[in-house]
C-alpha cells in the first residue's frame, strides 16, 4: 500500500510538471521589440551628434544623419513575425498519456513485479513446504521446492529474528543449494540463539567442517569433540569427527574415530564397509598402515598347568606412564606360543592411537571368565617399557597370578 501510494505521486508530479508550465503560457511580454531597440539607438545618435556639432567636433552632420538613416533602414526585417498562438488544452492529452504508458511500462519490464508475485505464491505456500519438511513420510522437495522454502524462511526471520530453528531450517536448505555461505550464516545464527541445541550444534560442525577456511575446521572440531566427551556413542558425532580430522590430515585421530564407530555399528550394518575403507586411505595417507606392534606369548610352567578350559586372551599396550591402555585386543583362548599382531585398528580412543607412541609397556593376561576387568587367579605377563618405532616386536612370558 505504501508503495502504491508512492508510485501514485510521483506519477501525479511528474504531470504537472508536464502541464503546469503549458497552462501558464509566457511569463511576460519582451520590454523591446528589435524596432524599439533601432528606434531608441537612432535618437541617442541624434543627440549625440547634435552634441558633438556645438562642440565643433562634428563638421558635416547632415551626412552622419544619411549614413544613420541608411542603417537603420537596412536592419529593418522584410516581414513582420506572426504572433505565437497559444496551445490547445487538449493537445496535452496524448503527452500525459504517453508518460504514463511509458512509466507502468518501464515498472512492469524492469520494476520487478514477476517477482513480487512470485514471492507471494511462495509464502502462501510456506505452511505447507513446513509440514512437508517435518513429515518423514511425505515426497521429498525438489531443488525448486528448497528454494522456495529458503525465500519464505528468509522472509519470515526478517519480522522474527529469534527463530533458532527457522534459523537451522534456513542452514539446512544453504547446505542443499551448496550455498556454504548462507548455511554458514544461518547455523551460526542458529548457534548464537540455541547453543546446547544438540541438531544444531552438528548442523553447524557439519558446515564448519566443510568450509574452505582452516580456522572452521579447527572450530568444528572442538564442537564435536565437546559434544562427543557427553555423547560417546553418538555415530553422527563419530562420523563426522572422523572426517573433520581427516580433512585436516590428522589421520591418526580420523581413524581412531572410525575405530570407535566400527566398535559401535552392529555386525549387519552396510556402513562397516565404508568406514573401512575410509580407515585404509587414512591409513594410506599416513604411512600407519606399516605401524604394527607383533606380540609373541609364552607360558611359564606352572601357568601351561593350570591354563582354564575356556576364557579369553587379552593385549593391552599402554604408553608406560599412565595404566590406562592405548590400544587393546581380544583373542580367544587357543594354544601357546601365541602370535598376534597390535595395530591402530585396536585403539581405544580416536585421539590417542598406537601409532602416537614412542615407547610402550605390553601386557598379556588370560581371562577366566572372558571379561576386561581383571579377576582374582587370572594369569598374565608384562614386558618392560619398550622403545617403539612403529614397527617392533615384544616377547612376554605369562608368569604371574593376579591375587
Amino acid at each position: 500500500m505504501v508503495f502504491a501510494l508512492i508510485v501514485i505521486t510521483l506519477l501525479v508530479m511528474a504531470t504537472a510538471l508536464f502541464i503546469v508550465p503549458v497552462m501558464r503560457g509566457e511569463r511576460g511580454e519582451l520590454t523591446a521589440s528589435r524596432d524599439a531597440l533601432n528606434k531608441a539607438f537612432y535618437h541617442h545618435r541624434l543627440s549625440e551628434l547634435e552634441q558633438d556639432e556645438e562642440q565643433g567636433v562634428v563638421t558635416e552632420r547632415p551626412l552622419f544623419i544619411r549614413e544613420l538613416q541608411e542603417n537603420l533602414l537596412s536592419d529593418i526585417p522584410g516581414q513582420t513575425a506572426s504572433a505565437a498562438r497559444p496551445i490547445a488544452r487538449w493537445t496535452l492529452a496524448p503527452g500525459v498519456i504517453l508518460l504514463l504508458v511509458i512509466t507502468c511500462g518501464f515498472y512492469l519490464y524492469a520494476g520487478g513485479l514477476g517477482q513480487v508475485s512470485n514471492w507471494h505464491q511462495v509464502m502462501k505456500r510456506l505452511p505447507e513446504l513446513r509440514a512437508q519438511v517435518a513429515d518423514e513420510n511425505a515426497k521429498p522437495l525438489t531443488m525448486a521446492d528448497i528454494q522456495d522454502l529458503g525465500l519464505g524462511l528468509r522472509s519470515d526471520l526478517q519480522a522474527n529474528p529469534d527463530n533458532a530453528r527457522d534459523w537451522l531450517m534456513l542452514g539446512r536448505v544453504g547446505m542443499a543449494l551448496n550455498n556454504a555461505s548462507t548455511a554458514t550464516q544461518a547455523f551460526a545464527r542458529a548457534y548464537q540463539l540455541s547453543p546446547d541445541d544438540v541438531d544444531i550444534k552438528l548442523g553447524y560442525a557439519d558446515v564448519l567442517t566443510r568450509s574452505a577456511d582452516p580456522q572452521d575446521n579447527i572450530n568444528g572440531g572442538n564442537i564435536l569433540r565437546s559434544m562427543l566427551a557427553h555423547q560417546q556413542g553418538n555415530l553422527q558425532v563419530l562420523s563426522l569427527l572422523a572426517y573433520n580430522e581427516y580433512q585436516q590430515g590428522h589421520y591418526p585421530q580420523a581413524i581412531g574415530a572410525w575405530q570407535v564407530m566400527l566398535k559401535i555399528l552392529p555386525a549387519d550394518d552396510k556402513r562397516i564397509e565404508m568406514v573401512k575403507a575410509s580407515i585404509a586411505q587414512a591409513q594410506a595417507k599416513s604411512g600407519m598402515d606399516k605401524v604394527r606392534l607383533a606380540v609373541a606369548v609364552t607360558l611359564s610352567a606352572k601357568a601351561q598347568q593350570q591354563l582354564p578350559q575356556q576364557g579369553a586372551v587379552f593385549i593391552s599396550v599402554t604408553d608406560g606412564s599412565s595404566p590406562v591402555p592405548v590400544a587393546v585386543k581380544k583373542l580367544p583362548l587357543s594354544r601357546f606360543p601365541l602370535s598376534a599382531t597390535v595395530d591402530d585398528t585396536n585403539a581405544m580412543m580416536p585421539e590417542h592411537l598406537l601409532s602416537s607412541l614412542h615407547q610402550l609397556r605390553v601386557r598379556v593376561r588370560i581371562s577366566q571368565n572372558g571379561l576386561a576387568t581383571p579377576a582374582s587367579g587370572d594369569w598374565y605377563g608384562e614386558s618392560a617399557l619398550t622403545e617403539f618405532s612403529g614397527n617392533s616386536q615384544v616377547n612376554i612370558e605369562i608368569n604371574q597370578q593376579v591375587p
